[in-house]
């Protein structure tokens, strides 16, 4: 994911620079220096101190764009076919949301036992066992962001998304099942998406009752 920001920020450096550069060029080519050149050349010299300080503060300020990969595995949209028509619209409707308005890339819906959908980038394995970290998201009924996959060893238990997921969340619907959401970059969910992943898999959980 290129940061487009990059220009803006470094604009304020290039031209702090530039300037204490012309300053120095002007000083070297003037012989005889008055009261107030002197005063404009101090002057200037702030300016462009000022102005390669913001570039920096930029620098550090401004938060990076995590790198994002492309996700091995085929596109697809799977979903339970015995399913009432008015849940199999509402999972449409949840799981379009998530994979248009997130860093979201590929999700499975599952409960009591089974999936119930998957959609996006879909991984090899089609079916769920829950390991140690699905079984403490169930039980402790809270959900848990792992914000750069690679770096849990308990990562291997979600080998039903694909295998260079870089970040997941898992999100108890109810005490009966989970949403889990694979992103394609690390770091990428904002406290606002949790909130919203919550709050479309309590809606969730009430359709599936």
């Amino acid at each position: 994911m290129t940061d487009r920001n990059r220009i803006l920020r470094r604009l304020p450096i290039v031209a702090g620079g530039l300037a204490s550069v012309l300053l120095l060029v002007n000083r070297l080519l003037t012989n005889s220096l008055t009261d107030s050149q002197a005063r404009s050349d101090v002057l200037g010299v702030i300016l462009s101190a000022l102005l390669i300080l913001t570039g920096l503060l930029w620098e550090q300020v401004q938060a990076r764009s995590p790198d994002a990969v492309d996700l091995i595995g085929s596109e697809g949209f799977e979903l339970a076919e015995d399913l009432p028509e008015r849940v199999q619209k509402e999972l449409a409707w949840a799981s379009r949301l998530l994979l248009t308005n997130t860093a979201t890339r590929s999700l499975v819906v599952w409960y009591e036992e089974r999936v119930l959908l998957r959609r996006g980038i879909l991984g090899q394995n089609p079916e769920v066992k829950p390991g140690a970290i699905l079984q403490r998201v169930l039980e402790k009924q809270k959900p848990v962001y792992l914000v750069n996959l690679k770096l849990y060893p308990g990562r291997i238990e979600f080998d039903y998304l694909p295998e260079n997921t870089q970040g997941v969340i898992c999100q108890p619907i109810g005490d009966r099942g989970a949403l889990i959401l694979g992103a394609n970059a690390p770091r990428s969910y904002t406290k606002q998406d949790e909130n919203w992943v919550e709050a479309i898999a309590d809606k969730l959980a009430d359709s599936l009752i």
